[in-house]
């Protein structure tokens, strides 16, 4: 009971995110239109949800002497690293293909667990993140005005990559006693993001009179104040906080295909909010991207029925988002337990070898 309601949490905190994310265009959009640079926007957006999560940066101040390494990591690839190569990314290829190889990350998580980490990976897995970029796809229609620009495909791929940093870095440590509070992870995340981004952006070149004026959504004048404050706190607080606890109740390939369905949400409410419509490919798409997520986090795999093999390490059930068979915090982790020690789990492809991230 206990293990179906940590996932179902996870999932809840994962759909959030995928919403929070997936709204972030849609309010930033009207921004770029009414002249703010989009590197610019980055940066609001960035330093706005710095500044919101100074507090929680110092009350983790600790963290600074016990995971630097991690905290720079996930500033520079979890934050700064996605924003700026998907912006630069767009500059050169259309942004649905940018997107599209963007969201490829969950391909490339599943490609870390299983031959870098070398731990085995579940087919619902697999077979959702076939499907969810298979959908997505037919989402951003990549057929339309595919241009090749090897640079642009650099960029998106190295955003790409910057993600699984994030799926990948929201889950270290989860499993142990001294982990890092996820808050504070994000919080100086943050910081270092805004840093690194003050640089490539030097927004005192901006025209800041823009923020005291409004912008046009879909035909209705809005306060660019307003729109900044919803990608600020919904689109990059609220998001980096419900999509890196949910990466810890789930697993980082689950987060990820279930992360692709912000591509949908970002087309829907462009579709409500903006008056882009969708057509029947991109209806399509969404829908296959809703049935890999599903695939991908419906079947947790199950605990062996043998005994332990002697000596080694006690078995731990994938997926559960709670406790391991024997009763030790398994630190809401998915694919991240240890084997068994016997080939019967192992064959099954049912538990996974090893620390889940390095």
């Amino acid at each position: 009971m206990h293990a179906s309601q940590g996932r179902s949490a996870g999932l809840g905190l994962a759909l959030g995110s995928a919403f929070a994310f997936g709204g972030s265009g849609v309010a930033a959009k009207p921004l770029i239109e009414a002249g703010l640079d989009p590197l610019h926007v980055v940066w609001l957006r960035v330093a706005g949800a710095a500044l919101i999560m100074l507090p929680v940066a110092w009350r983790h101040r600790d963290l600074v002497l016990r995971k630097p390494a991690l905290l720079v990591g996930f500033g520079l690839l979890a934050v700064a690293g996605v924003q700026a190569c998907y912006f630069a990314a767009i500059s050169r290829i259309p942004v649905g293909v940018a997107l599209l190889i963007e969201y490829l990350a969950p391909a490339l998580v599943l490609g870390w667990v299983r031959f870098v980490q070398r731990r085995p990976v579940t087919r619902s897995a697999a077979v959702g993140v076939v499907l969810a970029v298979g959908g997505l796809a037919c989402v951003v229609e990549v057929w339309a005005g595919l241009t090749f620009d090897a640079f642009g495909l650099v960029l998106a791929l190295a955003a790409a990559c910057c993600q699984v940093g994030y799926f990948v870095l929201s889950d270290q440590g989860s499993d142990r006693e001294d982990a890092a509070d996820p808050l504070g992870v994000i919080a100086y995340g943050l910081l270092i993001g805004t840093v690194v981004l003050t640089l490539v952006s030097r927004p005192w070149g901006m025209d800041w009179s823009l923020l005291g004026g409004s912008a046009d959504m879909g035909g209705t004048q809005v306060p660019a104040a307003l729109l900044l404050g919803w990608v600020v706190l919904i689109a990059t607080v609220i998001a980096y906080v419900t999509g890196v606890i949910s990466v810890r109740r789930l697993s980082p390939q689950v987060a990820g295909v279930v992360a692709c369905l912000e591509a949908v949400i970002a087309t829907v409410l462009a579709w409500v909010l903006l008056r882009e419509h969708l057509s029947a490919p991109q209806i399509f798409g969404g829908a296959v991207v809703l049935v890999g997520a599903f695939i991908a986090q419906s079947q947790a795999p199950k605990a062996p029925s043998g005994p332990v093999a002697a000596g080694g390490p006690a078995a731990e059930v994938p997926g559960t988002g709670g406790r391991d068979a024997v009763g030790n915090d398994a630190g809401g982790r998915v694919a991240g337990g240890k084997g068994a020690g016997g080939r019967d789990a192992v064959a099954e492809g049912e538990l996974s070898a090893g620390q889940a991230a390095p």
